[in-house]
């Protein structure tokens, strides 16, 4: 079943825009938003189930340089 996620980005200061650049080219990641508020990139994602949500952050997002922290929101509505 596929699961859809939602993950809260926060940058460093000024990396916002490559750091949005750089999720666009992931391939799991169906869209990438800069946002205002107290984060600053909302990225979706769809896996194959939430174990993968898991790896995909840990392996690829966080590989990112200029992120400082995520927040990963599991849809519930798949």
């Amino acid at each position: 079943m596929v699961t859809k996620a939602f993950i809260l980005i926060e940058t460093s200061v000024g990396k916002t825009k490559i750091v949005a650049e750089a999720l666009k080219k992931v391939e799991a990641i169906n869209s990438v938003d800069v946002v205002a508020g107290p984060y600053d990139i909302i990225a979706v994602v769809t896996t194959d189930d939430i174990s993968s949500i898991g790896d995909l952050v840990t392996s690829e997002i966080h590989a990112v340089s200029g992120i400082m922290r995520t927040v990963s929101c599991i849809s519930m509505d798949n």
